[in-house]
Parts: structure tokens; C-alpha cells; sequence
């Protein structure tokens, strides 16, 4: 019974796995983007690297992959195993019983696709931090939603200046309000795998939290004043 989702998995996993950022700069800068900046493959990074127009397509092709993940997990033949867990546990409930066996596979194509693209296998199982993929695999989730992540985003960016915190709070809400908005989507594996999720975007931007609490990450408009590449925000 768990041969669906573990098809799933995989599937999303290799999608998430695909280093666009990498391929990108390799293919037409003949550069290793790790070795540029932060090192990051994400579409920041590349954009630091001066290549804006490589970075476009990073970001449109890691979002890409992560809404791809999750429409292929949507078209996949459901097995029962995670909703009957649902049901002995007591958190099934009517409303959900009509979605429930989409919106689980989907959340393990969303899940995977994050964690292909932070842990890539073809680079040695490092990757970027997963905003992009999960933006993507988020607004085929729940688009509503992500409606809410990017007015936070946009909020906290224009009050504060800073990219990385926008982002990391914009993740810490996707679980909380996809929760609020689709009362069809509260089993509790859904929403471990979600939480998961965010919580990996998150961890992922552990260089920033420690900078953002020491004073020292870059506002988005300022000077760097004189400090590395390493140093700046990253958030692919």
C-alpha cells in the first residue's frame, strides 16, 4: 500500500533534485556557480554572480519543478494506507474524506520536492534553501495561501529591508494559514509533512537568523560596506 507514496517520493525528489542554477551558469558562463558568492545554486546566488538574466529562469525553473512535483502527485492513483491512519487516529473528518487522498499525495510531492532541491543528489547532496521550490510546490498546494505567504513577504521586506526574513516568516505561515484556509487538508500527516516542509526552508536559512540576530545581514538597497559575497542574504 505504500508503493504510491513511496512512486511519489521518488518522482518528486528527482525533479526537486535538478540544479537548474547550476546548469544554467555551467551551460552558458561556463562557471561553477558554487564557487561564486554564497556558493548557493539558487536563483540569488546566480543573480550575484551577475548573470539577472540566468537568474529569472533559476527561480522560474526551481518553482517549476516544485508545482510540477506536486501536480504529478495530484494525477497519481491513491492508495488508502495514510487516510485509514487518519481514520484510526480520529483526525479524519467529512470534509476531508473528499480531498484527503489527493492532498496527502500532493503534500509528499511538495515535502520531496523541497528536499530534493536542498539536498540535490547530483551535487553530492548540496543544494539551495528551497524558496523557489517551495513557492512553486505551495501554490499548486494551496494557492490561496501563498496569497497570504507573498503579502507578508512584501510587508516585512518593506518595513525592514530584509529578503531572508520575509522569506523565513512567509514559510513559517504557509503550515499555520494552509491549515486555517483548507479545513480539508487538517489530517495530521498533512499537516506533519507541511510543517516539515516550512520548517526545512527555514533551518536552510540558519546563516541568516544567526545574522539577522547579530545585526549584520544585508538590507535589500544597502551597501554592503565592504563585507563578502559569503556574507549577503542568499535565498534560493
Amino acid at each position: 500500500m505504500l508503493k504510491t507514496n513511496a512512486l511519489v517520493a521518488f518522482i518528486s525528489y528527482l525533479l526537486g533534485s535538478i540544479p537548474f542554477g547550476y546548469i544554467l551558469v555551467k551551460l552558458f558562463r561556463k562557471q561553477d556557480i558554487r564557487e561564486s558568492g554564497s556558493g548557493n545554486i539558487g536563483a540569488t546566488n546566480v543573480a550575484r554572480s551577475g548573470a539577472k538574466g540566468l537568474a529569472v529562469a533559476t527561480l522560474l525553473l526551481d518553482a517549476g519543478k516544485g508545482y510540477l512535483a506536486v501536480q504529478i502527485a495530484s494525477m497519481m492513483p491513491w492508495n488508502d494506507f495514510l487516510l485509514n491512519l487518519d481514520r484510526i487516529a480520529n483526525y479524519q473528518t467529512r470534509t476531508t474524506a473528499a480531498w484527503a487522498p489527493n492532498s496527502t499525495l500532493m503534500a509528499v510531492g511538495a515535502l520531496f520536492a523541497i528536499l530534493g532541491h536542498v539536498f540535490t543528489v547530483w551535487l553530492k547532496f548540496r543544494g539551495g534553501k528551497g524558496v523557489a521550490t517551495g513557492l512553486g510546490a505551495f501554490l499548486a498546494l494551496a494557492p490561496k495561501t501563498i496569497v497570504i505567504c507573498f503579502v507578508v513577504f512584501l510587508v516585512v521586506v518593506a518595513i525592514t529591508r530584509y529578503i531572508s526574513l520575509g522569506s523565513i516568516l512567509s514559510a513559517a505561515i504557509f503550515p499555520i494559514a494552509t491549515y486555517w484556509l483548507y479545513p480539508e487538508v487538517r489530517a495530521l500527516p498533512i499537516s506533519i509533512m507541511l510543517s516539515t516542509a516550512s520548517m526545512l526552508i527555514i533551518i536552510k536559512h540558519h546563516d541568516n537568523i544567526r545574522r539577522l540576530i547579530a545585526g549584520t545581514e544585508h538590507r535589500l538597497g544597502h551597501s554592503k560596506n565592504g563585507l563578502s559575497n559569503d556574507d549577503g542574504e542568499d535565498n534560493g
